[in-house]
């Protein structure tokens, strides 16, 4: 018996794919910080993956979410040494 819902990681490489238009159309400086974005997601793709939701951009948006509070913690502590 298989599972009824394709994988998080199966989700997140289509909707990289679909996403491409829009990266070709930024600015050169701005393709590297969309490409992180998507590596964040994917850092946390072991995780995003329990929600199983219907709607699995809620999990990758809380996976980038997540990875930038960690960034802004991590620069709010060396800014306060």
């Amino acid at each position: 018996m298989g599972r009824t819902n394709p994988t998080y990681r199966d989700y997140l490489a289509r909707f990289e794919d679909r996403c491409q238009p829009m990266r070709r159309g930024l600015r050169r400086h701005s393709k590297a910080d969309f490409d992180r974005l998507f590596e964040h997601a994917r850092t946390h793709a072991d995780a995003a993956g329990y929600l199983n939701s219907t709607d699995p951009e809620i999990a990758l948006l809380l996976s980038i979410l997540l990875a930038q509070e960690r960034d802004l913690r991590r620069l709010r502590a060396r800014v306060e040494e």
